[in-house]
């Protein structure tokens, strides 16, 4: 494999030092990478790929990133629609919506979660009846991140009523610029507004944007569901050119960057911030406190095996095998670590730990912590559904009994 690695560094650095133009405009450049087939090399060649093994996109955009290049779009349309597409979509939908996706022009936003359903996602009742070439939704979604700019939505809705509830269920493109979808932002108890309510009023979808087919968009789902789990880090990307040297397309990078991650600036604090646990024991003097120092290194040792069960993951699929019930061994051990962190910072910071505005450097961050933890274990399904998934497909115990 090396060897073949080493020819495939060589072909993109030759590929790169002759096309790779900082001066040229951000969608102008990621039109090019597209279409040479080195934004998502292991893609087949008919769809902006090169048929190259999966473990090729991590080598090529490591390369990118190099030379101070910019690769594919950061968000939910790379990371959740693009491959749930690619695998399932029809070739007409593909050629319709994949380049723009790859190259960003276009953002996405995810549709599934309903205030009646819960933790039950087949549970959801928003609903779809066919009107001649076009599906008339009505229902309401609610946690969708980035749906008041997104072009369009990862749907779920009902399209049969009268079959068990995982049977009945169709995934669609829901263009959202449109006059029957109206978004409106929930107010969150850390201050910020990460979410919204997405509310479908006789919404039209057009037939084709039928991803799969009508009825058995559960499955559909769950490729999707298994791309959300499949550790993936949120980390905001750098843009810094060999030679500090700045052109438009590293300049419109990085205010892309800056517009996604804004949403998102408070997810460090969601996940525990495990990694201010020293330093606030310290700041704090409680460093040498025996059970401060105990549960120190309980948090650490948990996260670190935490860490080697998503290097695991990674590598499995660098060697092509699709995300699988170790997502949620991850997302569960995630929600673990959230709480852990939670109960440390509780106890490290005392009555301290309620100031939002106090005299130490990490008094307001770990205040939002305390009031950010408890999302971890609910956001991309919550620990019960984990659990469930983990008995069924990892325990082999029998499913759990499907409500009719």
């Amino acid at each position: 494999m090396n060897s073949d690695r080493d020819q495939l560094i060589e072909r993109v650095r030759e590929w790169l030092r002759e096309n790779w133009d900082q001066n040229s405009s951000l969608l102008e450049w990621r039109e090019r990478l597209v279409d040479s087939g080195w934004a998502v090399p292991s893609w087949p060649t008919e769809w902006f790929g090169l048929g190259l093994p999966a473990w090729a996109d991590s080598v090529v955009a490591e390369e990118i990133k190099r030379i101070g290049a910019v690769g594919t779009p950061v968000g939910s349309g790379m990371s959740l629609a693009a491959p749930t597409l690619i695998e399932h979509a029809s070739h007409e939908l593909k050629r319709e919506l994949l380049r723009a996706t790859l190259t960003g022009a276009t953002t996405w936003c995810q549709l599934f979660s309903e205030p009646g359903a819960g933790s039950d996602l087949a549970g959801l009742s928003a609903s779809a009846v066919l009107d001649g070439d076009e599906w008339v939704v009505n229902g309401q979604k609610v946690w969708n991140t980035s749906a008041h700019h997104a072009d369009y939505g990862m749907l779920l809705v009902r399209t049969n009523t009268t079959v068990p509830k995982h049977e009945g269920i169709t995934y669609m493109v829901l263009p959202m610029h449109q006059p029957g979808v109206e978004v409106r932002p929930i107010r969150q108890m850390n201050r910020h507004s990460s979410f919204n309510e997405v509310f479908m009023t006789d919404a039209r979808v057009p037939a084709r944007f039928v991803v799969g087919t009508v009825n058995d968009g559960w499955r559909v789902a769950r490729a999707t569901l298994a791309h959300e789990r499949s550790f993936a880090t949120l980390r905001r990307p750098r843009f810094d050119s060999p030679d500090g040297r700045r052109g438009l397309a590293l300049d419109e990078a990085e205010l892309e960057a800056e517009k996604h991650f804004r949403t998102y600036v408070w997810y460090p604090q969601r996940a525990g911030r495990a990694d201010l646990v020293i330093e606030r024991a310290r700041e704090m003097g409680r460093d040498r406190d025996p059970v401060v120092r105990d549960r120190i290194a309980d948090l650490i040792s948990f996260v670190k095996v935490n860490e080697w069960t998503a290097q695991r993951a990674r590598a499995a699929r660098a060697l092509g095998r699709p995300p699988g019930p170790e997502g949620s061994l991850g997302k569960l051990a995630a929600s673990e670590v959230a709480r852990r962190c939670h109960r440390l910072h509780a106890i490290i910071a005392g009555a301290h730990g309620m100031l939002v505005d106090g005299p130490r450097e990490h008094d307001a961050t770990i205040a939002e912590v305390l009031v950010s933890t408890p999302a971890q274990s609910i956001a991309g399904g919550t620990d019960e559904i984990q659990r469930s998934i983990i008995g069924e497909k990892i325990l082999g115990l029998p499913r759990e009994p499907d409500s009719r």
